[in-house]
């Protein structure tokens, strides 16, 4: 059964263009960015095979955009804005539609991160993660001869307590200037009226039918037997209803009124263990953005409960202790990023988890002391070992993200997830969604890799009321002048977070367009397995060869996460939503 998922969620990767990447030439030397804003760029020059060409364009929105895996919950942002609402107006709104059209990632029944820069300056981070039900245990997913069971997977056992609703209703009232029923009336629109079923919804439905068809979910998305049709009307209105009742009520409907009875009902007749009690404990959490810099350049990017900050805060301090970079798709360079994330991935996968259960050394996992002591163990012209890092360094998709800038510089960068593909499987029929499986981003059994191939360990292990770790990693940039250039984030488990640091280095470091930047070919090593992915043909022979004699081990892989971003330019802003993902862009703005 766990081969199936494993299979089944690499399926949703490709549908999504979710793998890991690789590696181009450029003509230009990757030395340290000057203090000016980014404003001119070199020509990206791609591998010859390469499946993307350069100089392709982005969507240009004069005033205010939204960048998203659906176009129908980009436009149900960008219609809160044109009618006065302000970027969190405007992130609320679409992660609601989300859950209506894009099933597969967006949702009611999971959670995500938040993190929020007030043109006025004001940052703020909200952690909306999941949270293990009180009644779970550290070896639950542990079978009689003490081998893991597939129910941190799938099934009704797998989800944690959902924090979507609350995480985005929080937002809203602190930041928003909209009510939260002004801001759901898009999504009941579309959930009540229904949209048009496209091919990638189709594709999608097609490949997880032996797994959704085991629960509920069969009857609403497979009608007569068959997946929705493309060019099909597809209404969903218990959806609809329990957006009204969102609406009406605010979150105490879904925490402690009949959403949540029928949540924990549906729950209970599967064996789930979320309790009237759990939901009703359920609070998001404010936290400090981690800040950063690269260059002269700042980042806002997600504390822990997420990994993701501090993993790409490791690995760009890693690379800004190099004099310069070698030229972007070289040898150097590439044995410089593939080095960087191999020591911040085991760093993140022995030290980090939820602060609120262990202890988490931020301050020194994000210093540029620590940084410079890990480049020491980086040797030039050779690989290194994982296990001999290991002992040196420790001392002691699906998700879906999305981008929104509004016309006063507000900006909000959302990741949001359940999970695996359709999360669980579990379909609730009344409330109208899937559940999440996040119990798999425990640390299920400590030593042992999960769905993603994470090797954790004690830090992230399963414990009542805790959050799991997650490499969600909503990031903001600002330039060396303190203006807003950049949002970003991915989707696409552990590759999330070399995806998402990729895109910030192309646009600064590589003086890419982001267009280009988003094309560009992306790697990823995640320290265990000691394995050195790359986007098919991201890598030119040459280099591969001169690689594999350093003794990298490499894996080419046809995929990559699934970034959405938006920048600053000249004529206002500048989306571009995954050119790995099929379909036209799904950007809007105005």
């Amino acid at each position: 059964m766990q081969t199936m998922i494993v299979r089944r969620f690499r399926a949703g990767l490709t549908l999504l263009g979710i793998g890991v990447g690789a590696c181009h030439h450029a003509t230009t030397s990757s030395a340290p960015p000057d203090s000016r804003a980014i404003s001119a760029h070199f020509p990206a020059h791609f591998p010859v095979d390469w499946r993307f060409k350069a100089g392709e364009s982005g969507t240009v929105a004069p005033t205010a955009v939204v960048a998203s895996n659906s176009a129908l919950a980009s436009a149900a942002g960008d219609e809160i804005m044109r009618g006065d609402g302000n970027a969190v107006d405007a992130a609320v709104a679409t992660g609601f539609a989300l859950a209506v059209t894009f099933p597969f990632a967006g949702n009611l029944g999971g959670g995500g991160y938040m993190v929020i820069r007030m043109a006025d300056g004001r940052t703020a981070a909200v952690d909306y993660r999941e949270i293990a039900p009180l009644a779970a245990s550290r070896d639950m997913y542990l079978g009689p001869d003490g081998k893991m069971t597939d129910e941190s997977v799938v099934g009704y056992r797998a989800s944690g307590v959902p924090g979507a609703v609350a995480g985005m209703s929080a937002a809203l009232a602190r930041y928003g200037t909209k009510s939260l029923r002004e801001v759901l009336q898009p999504a009941i629109r579309l959930a009540d009226e229904g949209f048009v079923v496209d091919s990638v919804l189709f594709t999608s439905l097609d490949h997880s039918r032996d797994y959704l068809e085991r629960f509920d979910g069969k009857t609403v998305f497979y009608p007569n037997g068959e997946p929705l049709q493309p060019g099909t009307r597809f209404r969903q209105p218990a959806l609809a209803r329990t957006l009204r009742l969102i609406a009406e009520q605010g979150q105490d409907a879904f925490y402690k009124g009949e959403v949540g009875d029928s949540l924990v009902a549906g729950m209970k007749r599967g064996g789930g263990i979320i309790t009237k009690e759990d939901l009703a404990r359920y609070k998001p959490e404010w936290r400090q953005p981690i800040a950063s810099t690269y260059h002269g350049y700042k980042l806002f990017t997600m504390p822990p409960s997420s990994s993701g900050g501090v993993t790409i805060t490791e690995a760009l301090n890693i690379l800004e202790t190099f004099d310069s970079l070698p030229p972007f798709g070289s040898v150097g360079y590439t044995h410089a990023l593939a080095s960087a994330y191999q020591r911040a991935f085991i760093d993140r996968n022995s030290k980090l988890g939820d602060a609120a259960f262990v202890h988490v050394p931020l301050d020194k996992l994000t210093s540029k002391s620590y940084a410079r002591e890990l480049r020491k163990t980086i040797l030039p012209g050779r690989a290194s070992a994982t296990p001999a890092l290991e002992r040196t360094i420790t001392d002691g998709n699906h998700t879906t993200h999305y981008s929104v800038v509004d016309g006063a510089g507000n900006a909000v960068a959302t990741t949001t997830t359940i999970n695996n593909g359709y999360g669980s499987g579990v379909y609730l029929t009344g409330p109208g969604f899937f559940m999440n499986d996040e119990m798999d981003d425990f640390a299920a059994q400590p030593g042992k890799p999960n769905m993603f191939g994470l090797v954790q360990g004690e830090q992230n292990a399963i414990a009542p009321g805790k959050r799991m770790l997650s490499a969600m990693s909503p990031t903001i940039v600002l330039d060396p002048q303190g203006k807003l250039l950049l949002v970003v984030g991915a989707a696409g488990g552990p590759r999330i977070i070399t995806a998402t640091s990729q895109v910030i280095l192309n646009v600064i470091q590589n003086h890419m367009t982001l267009a280009d930047a988003m094309r560009a070919p992306r790697l990823h090593h995640q320290a265990l397995p000691d394995t050195l992915r790359f986007e098919e043909h991201g890598l030119t022979p040459a280099v591969a060869d001169s690689l594999k004699a350093m003794g990298w081990r490499l894996d080419p892989v046809r995929g990559s996460a699934n970034v959405n971003a938006i920048m600053r330019a000249a004529s206002g802003w500048v989306a571009v939503t995954e050119p790995r993902d099929r379909g036209p862009s799904r950007a809007v703005g105005h």
